[in-house]
């Protein structure tokens, strides 16, 4: 009973110090939900995009997945649709862990390079295709590329062209590549790719 009596005071006293100091209470309740309301705020104006079921499938389609790890060209074991973190020898996929993985892969990297790199106005197809083409190629070449500087000089009708110039691995050209950047400038402009 004590022990309560105690807890019960302390609470009492805790309280009554935390409405006589304003940074004990109301102040910092204000800071941190001040702080809550400008990252949401923040969030809301930047409209952060996502990638649609198009570009989902665009990826997937030119990607192509394997359910058993394989070591790549390169030698790195790889597994589903192009992922290499954490795979080993002898790991199995079922198809839906291969999209879930792919999903989680875009969500938490890919679009966000995107995102962050491209300061003019998108819409979703642009958007797509360029998360394709990041995710094929790597952030790194989507920064230093010429593509990026038309793109966000606001030269639309440029960056087509752009994107078909990276087909090639080891200086030659490859008819995969050739393909998948096709389908990628074609979403851009917001044309049919499915034929290639």
């Amino acid at each position: 009973m004590e022990k309560h009596i105690q807890r019960n005071s302390r609470n009492k006293i805790r309280n009554e110090r935390f409405k006589q100091n304003p940074k004990n209470g109301s102040f910092w309740d204000f800071r941190f939900y001040g702080n809550f309301i400008n990252r949401f705020r923040n969030n809301r104006i930047r409209k952060l995009m996502h990638t649609s079921d198009k570009g989902f499938e665009l990826i997937k389609k030119f990607e192509g997945c394997e359910l058993e790890a394989y070591q790549c060209a390169a030698g790195v074991w790889t597994i589903g649709y192009g992922h290499t973190k954490d795979v080993q020898e002898g790991d199995k996929w079922t198809e839906e862990k291969a999209d879930f993985m792919l999903w989680r892969e875009l969500d938490d990297e890919y679009e966000h390079y995107v995102n962050s790199l491209v300061t003019a106005p998108m819409n979703q197809s642009q958007f797509d295709s360029l998360v394709s083409w990041t995710y094929n190629l790597g952030p790194n070449n989507l920064k230093k590329s010429s593509m990026l500087r038309v793109l966000n000089e606001g030269k639309y009708d440029e960056v087509p062209a752009q994107m078909k110039r990276w087909n090639k691995a080891k200086g030659k050209v490859l008819a995969g590549l050739t393909r998948r950047r096709e389908a990628e400038a074609l979403m851009f402009e917001g044309k049919n790719w499915e034929h290639i």
